[in-house]
């Protein structure tokens, strides 16, 4: 009776086996349709996979934006920066530009007043309570500066040494002149002869130079040149001054003053020449002496 009994558990054990060796081989097979339990399994199992691929994808997309804002931000930060960089580039290189052009022309001026032993100087200061009036140059007794000489830009006339120290020379500019500051003239007319006229004054409202002392016959036309003489024994002939805008009969009605306006900018100077008349006087002296000779 137990060995009846072994037996058909062990039969029982075999069928199943192959049974389920069947199914095996069975649901391994290649097939185009898939049976109803398959199908419920494969249905379930995706269901479940969905539900949680859901917030497990909601969580790596949030971190995944996170992680981009702080990237957009730091790529933000340093793209300003940048920016703050390139623009000053810019301003920098745009006033090495403006000095250069500024260098080149004042050189040019040198050379073309090789007869007056010019002076290249660099501004360095200019007094907020005088901004109008005076400024400070780096050039002095040592480097051949002196009292009442000319300076000038490479566009004209700006002023005169008021006085020199022995590395530094205060400028007093064209704007802070008055009768006691005055530069003997030519205005330069077409098809006539010069007519003179002493620069010795500066109108503030209109910011333009007083040529005053012009004979009342003398016709002048807004235009016209007005240049240094040289006839004052302080300056040099034929520096730049500026032209004329505007002609009226003084108070008294007996000479003519024109308002001139600079040739050269008295506010936005970085660049001066320093004019020395000592050589010119020196090279008339001589050309004086050969000719009574």
């Amino acid at each position: 009776m137990p060995s009846l009994f072994r037996r058909k558990r062990l039969m029982a054990v075999l069928i199943g086996f192959i049974v389920l060796v069947a199914l095996i081989g069975f649901s391994i097979r290649d097939r185009d349709t898939l049976t109803t339990p398959e199908k419920f399994f494969k249905d379930t199992v995706g269901w479940m996979q969905s539900i949680i691929h859901k917030p497990i994808s909601l969580v790596d997309n949030s971190v995944d934006n996170i992680q981009n804002m702080f990237e957009v931000y730091e790529q933000n930060q340093v793209l300003k920066a940048r920016l703050s960089e390139y623009k000053g580039v810019i301003k920098d290189n745009q006033r090495l530009k403006d000095d250069n052009t500024e260098l080149r022309k004042t050189i040019g001026k040198t050379k073309s007043l090789s007869d007056y032993s010019p002076i290249q100087a660099t501004v360095i200061a200019r007094s907020s309570d005088r901004w109008f009036e005076q400024m400070t140059i780096n050039r002095g007794e040592e480097h051949g500066v002196a009292k009442d000489m000319a300076v000038l830009t490479s566009e004209g006339m700006i002023g005169k040494i008021k006085s020199a120290g022995a590395f530094h020379s205060t400028v007093q500019l064209l704007s802070g002149f008055d009768r006691s500051n005055k530069i003997s003239s030519w205005v330069v007319r077409e098809d006539k002869n010069e007519a003179f006229g002493l620069i010795e004054g500066y109108d503030g409202e209109s910011g333009r130079l007083l040529l005053k002392g012009i004979k009342l016959d003398e016709e002048l036309k807004k235009g016209d040149t007005v240049i240094s003489s040289g006839l004052g024994g302080v300056f040099p002939s034929d520096l730049r001054i500026g032209t004329v805008e505007e002609v009226v009969n003084d108070q008294f009605g007996l000479t003519k003053t024109a308002y001139v306006k600079p040739f050269a900018d008295l506010f936005n100077v970085n660049h001066v020449i320093v004019v020395d008349r000592s050589m010119q006087t020196v090279d008339n002296e001589d050309q004086k002496e050969d000719g009574d000779s």
